[in-house]
């Protein structure tokens, strides 16, 4: 198995390098998000472990501009950063696990057999359900061939519903991930989010997307026809 680490701290790189070649893998290093474009890009690698903070470029554009050029390789981040947003963006951008620092090694090594037993983590280059078209990279939403403009929140909150396709999303959990906040019963402001979205994407089309799941949240049918 082949590893790619990007890592500006070259002490802590060459800690990981060292336990991870000791534990049976191949492993090249990066020190910035350049290199690793460039690596990543030009070799096949099993399994990329990206540092979030980086020069120059950041682990996250740096996974953006991967996935736009079509490298699904499975990523596991690591990052000093334990805040919620942070945390969804990277799965957002097709991420495959986050690994808040300091950890233990044993962990990261659990963390990265489990990533490679599942495979790529990128998911499609679009998602297609009914008439319904996103694409996750140019983040641009289409409806029986219609482009539909939507806002940075209500883009999230689609992508977040798509993403979950067949399962319900509950109020709790689109308030966390979309405004990092307690939700405490009040579905006022959730609901209001899902109306607007609903307005533009489901509204002026005969066939509903989005359907609600009194007192507990929100679905979008995975294959809906």
């Amino acid at each position: 198995m082949k590893i790619l680490l990007v890592e500006d701290d070259q002490r802590a790189a060459a800690t990981l390098e060292r336990s991870l070649r000791e534990q049976g893998f191949s492993v090249e290093v990066a020190l910035d998000g350049a290199k690793g474009l460039e690596l990543g890009k030009s070799s096949t690698f099993d399994c990329l472990i990206l540092d979030v903070m980086l020069p120059g470029m950041d682990g996250f554009s740096l996974l953006w501009e991967l996935r736009a050029a079509g490298v699904d390789t499975p990523v596991m981040f690591l990052t000093a950063r334990d805040s919620l947003p942070d945390k969804v963006r990277g799965l957002e951008l097709g991420g495959g696990d986050y690994l808040v620092k300091p950890f233990a090694f044993s962990e990261l090594l659990l963390r990265i057999n489990n990533l490679l037993a599942r495979g790529s983590a990128a998911g499609p280059k679009t998602w297609v359900i009914g008439d319904l078209t996103v694409n996750p990279f140019q983040r641009k939403v289409y409806r029986g061939g219609d482009r539909i403009e939507l806002s940075a929140q209500e883009y999230s909150l689609l992508e977040l519903l798509i993403r979950n396709a067949g399962h319900i999303v509950t109020r709790t959990r689109i308030a966390e991930e979309l405004w990092e906040l307690s939700y405490q019963g009040d579905p006022n402001l959730v609901d209001a989010a899902v109306r607007r979205l609903r307005k533009k994407v489901d509204d002026p089309y005969p066939r509903k997307i989005i359907e609600t799941r009194r007192g507990v949240g929100y679905l979008v049918e995975a294959g809906h026809d």
